[in-house]
């Protein structure tokens, strides 16, 4: 299928590692010029070395989620370089993990700045050339604890929530000029973060870490985490001109695991 985006713009918030890297090479293969944005220089640079060993086209910028002030003066390099950002790929760093109780409201606070508030501000910065040129995507990565909320992991369940609010509501005021604005929750993908919370877990149970990943794939219908790859190809195909019709949706990529409706 010809996703019709190749020459558009993208810029992929966490685009060092995990989900992030996976979703800037899936949309480079597409012919998409992508902004690999991010923390850890190191990190963005293995991305662009991937994505431009495979005949794509890429380029670092380093963008910390939590220093908002700097958001336009790195959008208007990428505008010098490229043009506007066509498609915008709000993917931000998990919170550690937390009780839904007891936890430090200084914590809750500092969490929603670089989860909620940022990714709200970076879309604003976006938002205007879209809707001028009539043609713009907006995908925000969150958790399957938007859907099922998961043990232990309080900051996340709640915070990302409401970016489930926050993007339907966006998607109706954008629709009419043609932005579309969808959220994607990823399963038990195979990330270093996945991995992270599964030796956490080992830990609090007194098992290994293999034994809690074997344990979370009898959870899943699929029978297997899912690959990066394979949520970087969906997030590809909500960017493409096919997708033009698909707003203001939840699209969950998670082999069946989450079992409500």
């Amino acid at each position: 299928m010809d996703l019709q985006i190749e020459q558009r713009v993208a810029l992929v918030c966490g685009a060092g590692s995990g989900l992030g890297r996976a979703i800037a090479q899936s949309l480079a293969q597409e012919g998409v010029r992508v902004a690999v944005c991010g923390r850890n220089p190191e990190k963005l640079a293995e991305t662009v070395s991937a994505i431009v060993g495979q005949g794509g086209s890429a380029r670092a910028w380093q963008l910390d989620l939590a220093a908002p002030q700097h958001f336009e003066g790195i959008l208007s390099e990428i505008r010098q370089h490229w043009g506007d950002v066509d498609i915008l790929v709000n993917n931000s760093g998990g919170p550690p993990p937390a009780k839904a109780q007891g936890t430090d409201a200084a914590l809750w606070q500092q969490q929603f700045t670089l989860m909620v508030a940022s990714l709200i501000q970076l879309t604003d910065c976006v938002l205007p050339a879209m809707r001028q040129q009539g043609w713009g995507r907006i995908i925000t990565t969150t958790s399957s604890g938007v859907v099922a909320p998961i043990p232990n992991l309080a900051l996340s369940n709640a915070l990302r929530m409401s970016l489930l609010g926050w993007s339907k509501t966006l998607a109706n005021e954008v629709a009419a000029d043609g932005v579309t604005v969808n959220v994607m929750v990823p399963g038990r993908i195979a990330t270093a973060r996945v991995s992270q919370l599964d030796e956490i877990k080992a830990g609090r149970e007194n098992i290994t870490a293999e034994q809690v990943a074997e344990n979370s794939r009898k959870t899943i219908p699929a029978g297997r985490y899912g690959a990066p790859e394979e949520f970087g190809a969906t997030a590809a195909f909500l960017a493409g001109q096919p997708a033009s019709y698909i707003t203001g949706s939840v699209i969950r990529v998670d082999g069946g695991l989450i079992s409500s409706l």
